[in-house]
């Protein structure tokens, strides 16, 4: 490819990716294999085996970094964003001279990863460049480096990562950009070559004009001389020429455009430079006006927390009733929203009478006392697990907008099952199981023993204790008859395999792939646990203070690097597809060989102060008041972008209709 990353998601271990793709033969048009967001899935590390050449190269960097140091008049107090900044070579290298306030973004979680291990000074993000995660006028220097731009499927989206620069750079600010001369590679367009990466890779490559001649598309084959064939994967890039790009810029706003001539980068391997054989430098400057200053109102934002009905019956808690413990945690809630009511712009207002909350919630809403709901009510509407996703639909229905995910996420994860099937055609594994329909009273068991048996819809651990594991057939039947007789559950039942090896959760907070922050892995130390009693996490441990699961610890997760950058990865990849929203948490379990395996997904998770994710945010040095306020930062912060998507189509639809 030689180009250093865009905005990309990089594929991991076991996830389904360009290299685990069904490889092709010859094939008469590339564009019709070429995906329209192959960037997501590319920028990995077989890219860093490819493009290592180029992009990996320590002399070629400061080469770079001399030159383009020169035509911007670097100041070592400069705020320098490197835009795209793949494994961030561009930014470690300025970090190195001295520069003080150097930050790289790229929505390679792969490359950002890598980067952040090789230096932890920079502040490296993902994100997405058509949408940029700073405030106006924030950096002195933007620069998009090493053939980073055009990967888009439109010139639209483009200019609008250009005008999001533009957004960005202060007054004056400078931008420098270098990309493939469209005008070099169209004329000397190699349409077949290959070349060694090292003495067990080699690289075969196609290449096309697509249909409108305005893109190069690719294809390239990369093959391990033991293993054959690892990767088989397209891509492409706009092709500008030095005018092109010159009025792509003074449309985008800037000014004082200037053509530095071209770079041809000088490679140890000598062989195949691709879209790097050739690039165009072009510098510009924002001459703008400041943006108006956001002048902060100490106007109070109104937050309507909703909680459960303690004066209703829940069948989920032990004597079905809220107690002490229950009422102690509401408090240690509140507690905390007072702090953060004195200091933040924030009024928190309570309601968890579930007869009277829709009148409550009109009420509010009329005389403009609420401008979002904190959705805490994860029992469920009147204490109904299954109605849990009756209370934000409720809130839309209402046009309040809230905190967490939305209905369809909640009833998708509610469904065990149906999880799997997701995460299943998502390439991310999961136990073996079989499903048991209400009906069903003989069934034939697929894996060994031991399993574990679980009601497929239920929540707070209902129906999972220590009998749920089980070593024989006739115990399968017991608990199922258990289940569904004393706990009047009518629904499906799955069956799964028993996993032995450690048991860990992963806590997410805010929006993929804009603004989140993963918190620390954790497991559960059984350690105290008497021997004879199954290592699980289930009712026992949630609610019977005399139970011996009582004793069991979270702890920080002991696990190798590439174990748990594999289970991070999947977690962030489902948080996207299930559209989980400002936080979550997902459990995994290892087999007794390690291999990480998915049980479910929590949106909503419990948010009390001694819960899963208040103990992975204590790791993280985030005290419990500070984990509810960065929620709902996140979720403010999510709702303004909606709510300005929202009034920007609305405007283009009164545009159409004019």
């Amino acid at each position: 490819m030689k180009g250093d990353s865009s905005n990309c998601e990089p594929p991991q271990k076991g996830i389904n990716s360009n290299s685990t793709r069904k490889k092709l033969g010859p094939i008469p048009d590339l564009e019709e294999y070429l995906k329209p967001d192959w960037w997501k899935t590319i920028f990995n590390s077989i890219y860093l085996k490819t493009d290592g050449d180029v992009v990996d190269d320590k002399d070629i960097t400061r080469k770079e970094i001399d030159l383009f140091s020169k035509i911007l008049n670097l100041s070592k107090e400069d705020r320098i964003l490197d835009l795209c900044c793949g494994q961030g070579r561009h930014c470690i290298e300025l970090a190195n001279r001295g520069f003080k306030h150097v930050e790289g973004l790229d929505r390679s979680h792969y490359l950002i990863q890598k980067a952040k291990k090789e230096s932890l000074s920079i502040k490296f993000r993902e994100g997405d460049a058509r949408k940029l995660p700073y405030a106006s006028d924030t950096f002195d220097v933007v620069m998009i480096l090493g053939n980073s731009f055009g990967y888009f499927e439109t010139a639209k989206e483009d200019m609008t990562v250009l005008r999001e620069v533009l957004r960005v750079l202060k007054p004056w600010g400078r931008f420098l950009i270098d990309l493939s001369d469209g005008e070099y590679i169209r004329e000397n367009l190699k349409s077949r070559s290959w070349e060694w990466i090292d003495k067990k890779h080699f690289v075969c490559r196609e290449r096309s004009l697509s249909l409108d001649k305005t893109r190069l598309i690719s294809r390239e084959i990369v093959s391990n001389i033991n293993k054959g064939v690892i990767a088989d994967q397209f891509y492409a890039e706009r092709l500008y020429t030095q005018e092109e790009i010159i009025e792509f810029l003074k449309k985008a706003g800037f000014s004082s455009i200037t053509s530095h001539g071209t770079i041809t980068p000088d490679s140890r391997r000598n062989q195949d430079l691709g879209m790097t054989e050739r690039r165009i430098i072009v510098s510009a400057v924002a001459k703008k006006e400041w943006s108006p200053a956001k002048i902060k109102k100490h106007q109070l934002r109104n937050v309507v927390v909703l909680l459960g009905d303690p004066n209703k019956v829940d069948i989920l808690k032990p004597l079905y009733v809220f107690d002490d413990d229950d009422l102690y945690t509401i408090d240690r809630l509140k507690s905390s929203l007072r702090e953060i009511e004195r200091n933040n712009d924030y009024k928190f207002y309570y309601l968890d009478n579930h007869e009277t909350m829709i009148r409550d919630l009109t009420k509010m809403q009329e005389k403009g006392k609420i401008d979002f709901a904190f959705n805490l009510c994860d029992e469920g509407y009147f204490n109904d697990a299954r109605k849990e996703l009756h209370v934000p639909a409720l809130l839309d229905i209402l046009g309040i907008p809230y905190t967490g995910s939305e209905p369809q996420c909640l009833a998708h994860c509610y469904d065990k099952s149906l999880i799997r099937g997701i995460a299943e055609e998502m390439e991310i594994p999961t136990p073996r199981a079989l499903f048991v329909k209400s009906g069903d009273i003989s069934f034939d068991i697929p894996f060994e023993f031991p399993m574990i048996i679980k009601p497929n819809f239920g929540d707070s651990s209902f129906g999972i204790t220590q009998k749920n594991v089980v070593y024989s057939i006739e115990k399968i039947i017991s608990v199922i008859s258990e289940i569904r007789d004393k706990l009047g559950y009518d629904k499906p039942i799955l069956i799964e395999e028993f996993l032995p090896g450690k048991d860990l959760s992963v806590g997410i907070i805010g929006n993929f792939p804009d603004s989140y922050m993963v918190l620390p892995v954790i497991e559960e130390d059984y350690s105290e646990l008497p021997g004879e009693f199954p290592r699980i996490c289930g009712y026992e441990a949630k609610w019977l203070q005399d139970s011996p699961y009582w004793k069991i610890k979270s702890i920080p997760a002991d696990l190798p690097a590439d174990t748990e950058r594999f289970i991070i990865d999947c977690s962030l990849r489902l948080y996207e597809r299930l559209g989980c929203k400002d936080y979550a948490r997902l459990d995994w379990r290892l087999t007794s060989e390690g291999e990480p395996k998915l049980l479910e997904v929590n949106p909503n998770p419990g948010w009390c102060w001694d819960g899963h994710l208040a103990k992975m945010a204590a790791i993280k040095n985030m005290s419990y008041t500070e984990m509810l306020l960065t929620i709902l930062k996140e979720a403010e912060k999510r709702l303004q972008s909606e709510e300005k998507l929202d009034r920007s189509t609305r405007v283009e639809l009164r545009v159409k209709q004019n």
